[in-house]
């Protein structure tokens, strides 16, 4: 058993880590041809952004492996495949339940890892990326990884998800983890700019993260921002921080 675990950890890293290189690197990509020249001079930094994201690669892929093979070998998890398990309407409900549940842990872990000592020892490797890339959404020091390694994992042992609701819930993750350290906002002034952007997180909010630190903690939703005093708002991109304008 011990053997099979570890083979599924094996695969689930590898998984990870070849998600990352193709969402960070597709975006990348994408970021060249909006914005040539963005990235320019960043080389060393994306070098290092590739490099830790790859270690918390394999540290994502081994509570992922337990899931998956506890998952179709032993029925540990609450994830199902038959769809008529629960009713229709749960499948949007529960993706929101693993979002709203990511968001918090998100938030409360991220705070902690701004006090001087826990940035100190892991969260600066994540905010040596001044400006943060495409790159960055992953670079983490593997104490912080750890705490971002448990969270989808633990949430598949206590709340019912269909398994491409689960899918659904990794993409949303992967997309917006890349999308809000591109130094530019990808979605539209409307978006950003109207009452959804007031609750939603875009590169707009996250960019002022980076350039000032103490605010916008959140990952998907600016609901703990807001209700905890720590909301920054939004904006443009500010001069000298690998930004432009949106859209």
């Amino acid at each position: 058993m011990a053997a099979a675990i570890a083979l599924s950890a094996l695969a689930m890293t590898l998984i990870v880590g070849v998600r990352y290189l193709l969402a960070s690197g597709g975006f990348a990509l994408a970021t060249r041809l909006r914005h040539p020249g963005l990235y320019r001079g960043l080389g060393r930094q994306i070098r290092a952004e590739i490099g830790w994201s790859l270690a918390s690669a394999a540290i994502y892929g081994v509570p992922a492996g337990v899931v998956a093979w506890g998952w179709a070998n032993r029925g540990w998890t609450r994830i199902y495949a038959d769809v008529d398990t629960f009713p229709l309407w749960y499948l949007p409900v529960s993706v929101l339940l693993y979002l709203l549940a990511h968001d918090a842990w998100f938030y409360w872990t991220h705070r902690l890892m701004h006090r001087p000592r826990w940035f100190r020892l892991a969260h600066a490797v994540h905010h040596a990326s001044r400006p943060p890339t495409a790159w960055a959404a992953m670079s983490f020091h593997p104490l912080e990884a750890i705490t971002g390694a448990v969270v989808i994992p633990a949430l598949a042992f206590l709340v019912p998800i269909h398994v491409a609701a689960l899918g659904l819930v990794l993409a949303i993750m992967t997309v917006m983890g890349v999308t809000n350290h591109m130094g530019w906002e990808v979605f539209p002034r409307w978006l950003v700019a109207g009452p959804a952007g007031a609750w939603l997180i875009t590169a707009s909010h996250h960019q002022r993260h980076h350039a000032r630190y103490r605010c916008n903690y959140g990952l998907y939703f600016r609901f703990w921002d807001r209700l905890c005093g720590t909301d920054g708002g939004v904006g443009g991109f500010e001069p000298g921080t690998a930004g432009t304008k949106l859209p």
